[in-house]
C-alpha cells in the first residue's frame, strides 16, 4: 500500500495543510448532530484565526460517556455503516468505553500515523519487533503491527500479557532475537523482574530498544528500563479518538506531534485559549485525517503538557515537527489520611529505589484499630537485607508524603504473577473497608 500521507517537506507546508484540513474537519463537524447550533457563530473563513477557533466549544469524554452506542452513534457519526472498516475501543481504565466507527480511509491514515514512529526512533529495515500491546479492538497494537509491513520493520505479534504468558513471551525473546520490545512501561518491567527471578539477564539479550506508550513514563521508570533491558528507552503518544499522534527520536527531550496529521492545541482549562510555549496547558487534538467517521474538533485528551515549537534534536523529525512534554495526568492519586499522594510521584520514589526490583501499594483497614494504612510490598534482589530496605523504603516514604507505611518484602515473582492477570499493572489498589 503506498502511503496515503508523506512526510512534508517543510512547516509551511504543514500550515498549508492545516488551512485546508481545519476547513474540512469544520464542515465534517457542522453535519453530524451534536454539534448543531454548537458552531453557527464561527466563520469558517477564518479559522486559522486563534481567536476565532478558540470560539469552537471544547470536546470532553464525559460529554461521550453519558451516551449509549447507539446514541453516541446517531450523536457524532457522520459515515453510513457500509463504509464502517472497525472500531476502536476508548483506552481509558475507567467510565464506560466508548467504540469509535473508522472508514476504511481512517485505517489507511492511521497505519500511515502510527507506522511513522519506527523511521522517528531510528526503527527501519532488518530491526524485528516484539509488540506486547494489546492486539484486539483496541488500536494500539493491532494497527502498529499492521503499519510495520508499510516501513519493511519485522513483527513478532506476541500481544498482551493477559492474552500470551509472561513466561512465553520472555522465550520468545530468547528464541527469535528481537532487537525491538514494543508494549507499556509496566509490562517492560514486569518481564525484567520476571526474567530476573528466573536467572535470565535480559540486557544481555537481543534487544536494543523499547518503545512504551499508554502509560507515563516518569524520569525514573525509564532510567530502571533502560538499566534493565540494558537499551534505549522511547515515548509515544497517542489516543484512540485520533491516532498514534507522535514519537520521541534520539534527543528524547518530547514526542514530536505530527501537526499535519492532527492540530494540537495547549489551553488554559478554564478559558479555553491557547497558552504561551512552555507552558503548562490541556492539551486539544483535532484530528484533520481520521475524521471521516467521527469529526471531533478540539477534543480534550485529558492531559496536561506543555508544548515547544522546537526539539533540541536535529534531523527532519526536529525540524519539521513540535513537541509535547507531559506535565502530570489530571487523574491518578490516592488520600489517605487527609494527605493526596499522586501516583506518577509515589512511583518516581518508588523506582528510584536501587534495591527494588518492583512493588505495589495497597491501602488496607487496619481491622482492630479502623485506621487507614498503606502497605508497601516490594520485590528485591536476592542475598539482600530486607529489614534494612525495608527501613530505608518506609523512611523515604515518611520524609516525602507524611504518610508513614508498611513495607513488606515478598518472594521474587509473586508480583509478576498477579500482574500477569492484567494489562496494565495495579500498582495501587484500594482494599479499605
Amino acid at each position: 500500500m503506498t502511503l496515503p500521507l508523506p512526510l512534508p517537506k517543510s512547516r509551511e507546508e504543514i500550515r498549508a495543510i492545516q488551512r485546508e484540513r481545519k476547513r474540512i474537519a469544520f464542515a465534517r463537524a457542522k453535519q453530524i448532530p451534536w454539534y448543531r447550533g454548537r458552531l453557527d457563530h464561527i466563520d469558517a473563513d477564518r479559522l486559522d484565526d486563534p481567536a476565532e477557533w478558540s470560539k469552537i466549544p471544547i470536546l470532553d469524554k464525559e460529554s461521550l460517556r453519558q451516551l449509549n452506542h447507539d446514541e453516541f452513534l446517531r450523536q457524532f457519526c457522520c459515515a453510513p455503516a457500509t463504509e464502517i472498516a472497525e472500531y476502536w475501543r476508548s483506552g481509558g481504565t475507567t467510565g464506560t468505553p466508548v467504540f469509535y466507527p473508522r472508514t476504511h480511509a481512517d485505517i489507511r491514515y492511521g497505519l500511515n500515523a502510527w507506522g511513522r514512529s519506527f523511521p522517528c526512533m531510528g526503527i527501519g529495515a532488518g530491526d524485528l519487533c516484539h509488540i506486547a500491546f494489546p492486539i484486539g479492538i483496541h488500536p494500539a497494537g493491532q494497527v502498529w503491527a499492521r503499519s510495520a509491513h508499510l516501513f519493511d520493520v519485522g513483527m513478532i505479534w506476541a500481544g498482551a500479557g493477559n492474552a500470551c504468558p509472561s513466561e512465553v513471551q520472555l522465550r520468545l525473546i530468547q528464541t527469535l532475537k528481537p532487537t525491538v520490545f514494543m508494549g507499556m512501561s509496566s509490562f517492560a518491567l514486569h518481564l525484567a523482574n520476571l526474567a530476573a527471578a528466573t536467572g535470565l539477564d535480559l540486557a544481555a539479550c537481543s534487544v536494543r530498544k523499547v518503545v512504551c506508550s499508554a502509560e507515563t513514563l516518569s524520569d525514573a521508570k525509564r532510567e530502571k528500563i533502560g538499566r534493565m533491558w540494558g537499551a534505549e528507552v522511547y515515548d509515544v503518544f497517542g489516543m484512540s479518538e485520533a491516532g498514534l499522534m507522535g514519537a520521541e527520536n534520539a534527543a528524547h527531550d518530547g514526542i514530536h506531534v505530527w501537526t499535519d496529521m492532527y492540530y494540537v492545541e495547549a489551553v488554559d482549562p478554564d478559558t479555553g485559549k491557547p497558552v504561551p510555549e512552555g507552558e503548562i496547558g490541556t492539551l486539544c487534538v483535532t484530528p484533520l485525517w481520521t475524521n471521516h467517521a467521527t469529526p471531533f474538533l478540539r477534543w480534550n485528551s485529558g492531559d496536561v503538557i506543555r508544548l515547544y515549537e522546537k526539539s533540541a534534536g536535529s534531523g527532519i523529525w526536529a525540524e519539521l515537527f513540535p513537541i509535547i512534554r507531559h506535565a502530570h495526568r489530571t487523574t491518578g492519586f490516592f488520600k489517605i489520611r487527609g494527605v493526596n499522594i499522586n501516583h506518577a510521584e509515589f512511583e518516581d520514589l518508588m523506582f528510584r529505589q536501587s534495591a527494588v526490583n518492583d512493588f505495589q501499594a495497597v491501602l488496607q483497614t487496619d481491622p482492630a484499630s479502623g485506621r487507614e494504612e498503606i502497605k508497601i510490598l516490594i520485590e528485591i534482589a536476592r542475598d539482600l537485607d530486607g529489614a534494612a530496605i525495608c527501613a530505608h523504603v518506609a523512611d523515604h516514604v515518611k520524609k516525602t508524603f507524611e504518610v508513614s507505611p508498611l513495607v513488606e518484602v515478598l518472594p521474587l515473582g509473586t508480583l509478576a504473577t498477579e500482574f500477569e492477570r492484567s494489562v496494565k499493572a495495579p500498582r495501587f489498589v484500594d482494599r479499605r473497608e
